[in-house]
């Protein structure tokens, strides 16, 4: 949060000073996932249900973008919450002897 200081005079000529609140929107972060020949179809799209909440059709699309346009989009977040799945994911895949490799990347 950045609060702003205005500067004024009151009617008796006396410094007034006026805090304006304004709240920034947190930066968002794409989480990316990109393709590789060993990360299996049936993996990834569990990996987009289970850890982002994909619905199974929305799961097979972003699935097709990774494996035809080389990465795809998993899920827009906080740099937080973003550097947290891709921890998550990595951590996941790794125990179940997939190389899946996901990024983040600001908005």
């Amino acid at each position: 949060m950045s609060l702003e200081k205005k500067h004024r005079s009151d009617d008796a000529g006396e410094l007034v000073l006026e805090k304006d609140k304004t709240t920034e929107k947190p930066r968002q972060h794409k989480v990316i996932l990109h393709n590789d020949h060993y990360t299996t179809m049936e993996f990834v799209i569990m990996v987009l249900m289970r850890f982002f909440q994909k619905s199974e059709t929305e799961a097979m699309h972003v699935m097709l973008t990774v494996h035809h346009k080389g990465a795809g989009v998993a899920g827009v977040y906080t740099k937080d919450v973003a550097e947290t799945k891709v921890h998550e994911v990595t951590e996941f895949s790794q125990e179940n002897g997939m190389p899946l490799r996901l990024t983040t990347e600001p908005t």
